[in-house]
């Protein structure tokens, strides 16, 4: 599968070039207006406080101190910035293109708002809509889009274009007033911005941001847009929140326990001792952080944090470490001996609600292109989705865990003594300094994690996946397909076979039909089991592996 084909290739090193359009940590001054307000009393709250200050960074290299759990994270120096992290003063991601139909609308919900994508054929460009119809609620995502292109609520009829405003009102009199052009009939509208193959949106609707895309931009990371490069992405909605999410993919040394037996990482010093799951030391130095995020540098290459949804990894393979060095804008400098094959391990995590997270990722590299080419992109979904839940289930249970104790306290709850650690050290002292410790959710939600349902239920990838996915959505429906036909073959096959007389058929013939309906009789059988276990529920016992 790709994720796992990804880590393990002995491939050369990348070095990536993930920006900003400006840099992720030098945002352009920019001020809001005090009075901005969402136009909406179903849309974002839009805070005040957020100010986009121009600030250089000087990252230099911090060791962590492995004789006291503390230490670690008190040694990452940090810029001194004091200023808040403003979760709805950012963009956020809400699906890969490839996986927008443009002929009906989708629901999402991202930062607590649930909001409605549509494609907008007369603008040409997605649409994203406070997924509320003005008249009485009604998730317009539910809706439809119409002959002319507007997004129609179907609980009444209401009509809006991609500017959000009321075109008919079917229950207005031709003759009234034209009630349809009050700005309480108007949808509120999120700005919404296309970049990367993936659909982002502003989560506050207040005309001021209606062009904020001008001054700020999502990290742009430009080899998602090199032909070069091939570049599957997946999406997968995950019971856990956003903070486990990030510190899990943050934490390279759970790789060989949890996901034993379908991935490894491999070693740049392959005289290293190891024990038989492959785990051992990880030298990891986190740079200095600030409000946007972090940079680090381990073994296996770099690692870059870029707030509040961004983290991807560099992988050394096969590199001289010491040919790599770190600019003082806390970019990575090219070495010069770099080859030229290069992958990138990019993991776009979105916060959805407390508990609930969205992943989006992809490894975008410019060899083995032609595999991407001809293997179907669900197939390699099976083994990402494999890796997920292979740890799904015991960070469920690890985040009520940490939700119990307060997640002001996970530095004195946890112990965490050693290197391996110092990313997932730097994310939480990250969201201790310019968050409180946790995602600002504004007065939506009271803190409280919805409770753990029963297994199949917590790791089901039909909801979670397959629904979302255009090309696994697909497969499974003609895999289904395929099933109902071989038993319909099996049952016609032997149908035939005690319907032909006895000397109509020789004994060859008929012993054929037998062994034929019977094949195809195990065979569908089998691929309900492989639909099962691979597009619905797929059980993850680490007591047997």
């Amino acid at each position: 599968m790709e994720l796992v084909g990804l880590v393990s290739l002995p491939s050369s090193s990348c070095i990536s070039t993930i920006q900003n359009k400006p840099p992720p940590f030098e945002k352009p001054k920019w001020h809001r207006p005090s009075s901005l307000r969402p136009i909406s009393p179903f849309s974002s709250i839009c805070r005040n406080k957020s100010k986009f200050k121009l600030s250089s960074t000087l990252f230099s290299t911090v060791s962590a101190d492995t004789s006291d759990a503390p230490a670690p994270e008190a040694e990452i120096k940090t810029s001194g910035e004091e200023e808040k992290f403003d979760w709805l003063s950012n963009w956020y991601p809400l699906a890969p293109v490839c996986d927008l139909d443009k002929r009906v609308p989708h629901a999402k919900r991202v930062m607590g708002l649930d909001v409605v994508v549509w494609w907008d054929r007369i603008e040409g460009k997605w649409q994203v809509f406070d997924d509320s119809c003005p008249h009485r609620l009604a998730p317009l995502s539910e809706g439809r889009i119409d002959q002319w292109g507007r997004l129609q609520c179907v609980y009444h009829g209401w009509c809006f274009n991609g500017a959000g405003d009321c075109k008919l009102i079917p229950q207005a009199p031709p003759d009234g007033p034209p009630v349809h052009t009050f700005k309480k009939a108007c949808a509120a509208v999120y700005p919404s911005f296309e970049q990367n193959s993936i659909v982002w949106f502003w989560p506050c609707t207040a005309p001021q941001y209606k062009d904020i895309h001008l001054k700020i931009k999502p990290p742009y990371i430009q080899e998602l847009d090199d032909p070069s490069y091939s570049s599957l992405m997946g999406t997968r909605d995950i019971p856990y929140g956003y903070e486990v999410l990030i510190e899990n993919l943050m934490d390279p040394s759970h790789v060989p326990y949890a996901h034993y037996g379908i991935m490894r990482i491999p070693s740049a010093n392959s005289r290293t001792k190891v024990d038989r799951e492959g785990g051992k030391p990880l030298e990891i130095n986190v740079q200095e952080l600030d409000k946007n995020g972090f940079l680090a540098k381990q073994e296996l290459g770099y690692n870059k944090f870029i707030a509040p949804c961004v983290f991807y990894a560099s992988p050394s393979l096969g590199m001289n470490q010491g040919n790599g060095s770190l600019s003082s804008a806390g970019m990575e400098e090219q070495p010069t001996n770099l080859a030229k094959r290069r992958m990138l391990l990019i993991f776009i995590c979105i916060p959805v609600s407390p508990g609930k997270s969205r992943l989006i990722w992809t490894f975008p590299r410019n060899f083995g292109v032609w595999i991407d080419q001809v293997i179907p992109r669900w197939m390699f979904h099976i083994g990402q989705n494999l890796i997920l839940d292979s740890d799904l289930y015991l960070l469920h249970l690890e985040e009520h865990k940490i939700n119990d104790l307060g997640s002001s306290n996970w530095q004195k709850a946890c112990f965490v003594p050693t290197k391996s650690d110092n990313l997932v050290i730097a994310f939480r002292k990250w969201l201790r300094k310019y968050s409180g410790g946790q995602v600002d959710w504004g007065t939506k939600f009271s803190g409280a994690l919805p409770p753990t349902p029963p297994k199949e239920q917590l790791m089901d990838r039909y909801w979670s996946h397959v629904v979302n996915c255009s090309s696994c959505s697909m497969a499974i429906k003609g895999l289904k397909v395929l099933e109902v036909a071989l038993q319909v073959f099996s049952i016609a096959s032997i149908g035939v076979v005690a319907a032909v007389k006895q000397g109509a058929m020789s004994y060859t013939a008929r012993s054929t039909m037998v062994f034929m309906a019977v094949l195809s009789f195990v065979v569908s059988k089998w691929l309900s089991h492989f639909i099962y276990k691979n597009f619905y529920f797929h059980d993850y016992n680490h007591g047997f592996k």
